[in-house]
């Protein structure tokens, strides 16, 4: 008599992160408050239970950073929330920005081996949470290495040079910031949002780095006030990290970009969230935008000018992008954000120019469909035009958002650094180091437009490879 077969134990089903709490799209839509509102403490914890602690976690090696995840993890499931925070800041001086603004779906969780199966554990969401907690409850500074008598200027207030001066100051140096406009912060404050990432939590991180240490001069332009040069021959600094992004915009060649009410993302999201034209009158920055807003471009720079167009009253706003959606290089998230809120996405299809009105004034766009043909340089299928597809969309405003590039002022003025033909700088990857002995170059403006944390991962990179280079010196 054959032996009765065992039933299959049923496998349980994928589980999904534990939702973030957000503004009703048609609510938020009206202000530039924070859209997602964070996991409280008990959501937090639920979502930590499901992290499987896994002997070799390969959720690091996602992490430009190199974040403890697995530990600081463990840390909120026994529920010492700062004890977590502190964890992660062993490696992330900006752990409260990392987890509103870092493509965590591209690097840590698309590492996360839970996620094979399921959605993988909200490991953004619970950096956001713990870093906000311990700001609020009065986080303890870490500790710092006595002085060692090394003086480093870091040029560039953004991600990348924040997160070298934060690595640097630890190790005991004397470390100097020098940021060209009145508030430090780079792409973080002109950049970005309000209601993806609120200044304040920008300032306070800022703060943070005072504390340990880290001076910072603002309205002070390396390549007109001082060169780098002078830096280290007549001011003592005994190396420079070039942290100074891609803060100018690239523009489309078709007639009508010169336009009045044509901007580039670049400036109208500056107007927007560093001299808080979202504000007017109470601060003295008007932006109008009227009625119709076309967003040329399809990353999250696009998507933020869209959805700031939106806020300021703007009722209908499009997305043009040349490729599909399969191609957009925006995150997901904000991609859902922005349909939840009613942008309009005209995908496959580029602008051929912008029409124009006896005035000079922006009155529409002349467009072209598109087809995806074979893939180019980048991977992605090239998009080839369809004859006779022209057609017009009516708009009062035009945002160019396809890209920005290295502003030339520093490079211009520091002999002997070498470039690439985009006007980036030419760094050993590893570490840093330029062409010039003692110059050392991250973020931006040595990989152009990019993200967040990529920029934090070359700050922290130079770092390490400047102590590596000013110890040996001794």
């Amino acid at each position: 008599m054959s032996e009765e077969k065992k039933p299959k134990r049923q496998r349980k089903p994928p589980t999904k992160k534990v939702p973030m709490p957000e503004q009703d799209p048609m609510v938020r839509i009206k202000n530039f408050d924070e859209v997602a509102l964070g996991y409280t403490p008990e959501q937090a914890i639920e979502e930590a239970k499901k992290c499987l602690q896994c002997r070799n976690p390969r959720c690091i090696t996602g992490c430009p950073v190199e974040v403890p995840i697995k530990d600081f993890i463990h840390l909120i499931v026994e529920g010492d929330f700062m004890a977590a925070a502190a964890k992660i800041k062993e490696t992330n001086s900006l752990p409260a920005i990392c987890g509103r603004v870092c493509p965590q779906e591209t690097q840590c969780e698309a590492k996360c081996v839970y996620g094979i199966r399921n959605e993988p554990i909200a490991i953004g969401r619970l950096e956001r949470f713990v870093a906000d907690y311990a700001r609020e409850h009065g986080e303890e500074l870490p500790e710092i290495l006595p002085k060692n008598g090394k003086r480093v200027a870091v040029v560039g207030s953004g991600p990348a040079g924040l997160t070298c001066a934060g690595d640097l100051a630890k190790l005991g140096y004397e470390v100097t910031i020098f940021e060209a406009f009145h508030k430090p912060g780079g792409v973080l404050v002109y950049g970005i949002p309000e209601f993806r990432l609120p200044k304040e939590i920008v300032a306070k991180e800022v703060e943070y780095l005072k504390k340990l240490g880290v001076e910072i001069k603002c309205n002070y332009v390396i390549g007109k006030i001082r060169t780098v040069d002078q830096l280290l021959d007549e001011d003592g600094y005994d190396a420079v990290f070039l942290g100074t992004g891609a803060g100018a915009p690239n523009f489309m060649r078709i007639p009508g970009m010169n336009l009045v009410n044509v901007y580039s993302a670049n400036e109208f999201l500056t107007r927007v969230n560093l001299m808080k034209a979202y504000k007017f009158p109470e601060y003295d920055t008007p932006v109008r935008v009227g009625n119709r807003v076309v967003v040329i471009g399809g990353g999250n720079v696009a998507m933020d000018a869209a959805r700031t167009a939106k806020r300021l009253g703007a009722e209908e706003v499009y997305i043009v992008y040349r490729r599909s959606r399969k191609e957009m290089p925006a995150r997901l998230e904000e991609v859902h954000h922005a349909e939840e809120e009613g942008i309009k996405f005209q995908l496959l299809t580029n602008p051929v120019e912008i029409l124009g009105n006896d005035k000079g004034a922006v009155v529409g766009m002349t467009c072209v469909r598109m087809e995806l043909g074979e893939p180019d340089e980048s991977g992605r299928r090239r998009p080839i035009p369809i004859p006779n597809s022209e057609f017009v969309i009516d708009a009062d405003t035009v945002i160019v958002a396809i890209g920005n590039s290295p502003n030339p002022i520093v490079t211009q003025t520091t002999p002997g650094l070498e470039l690439t033909k985009w006007g980036t700088i030419v760094v050993d990857e590893e570490t840093g180091r330029t062409s010039r002995p003692r110059i050392f170059a991250g973020g931006d403006i040595v990989t152009g437009a990019a993200t967040v944390i990529s920029a934090m991962g070359a700050g922290k990179r130079a770092a390490r490879s400047i102590h590596e280079f000013l110890s040996k010196k001794e």
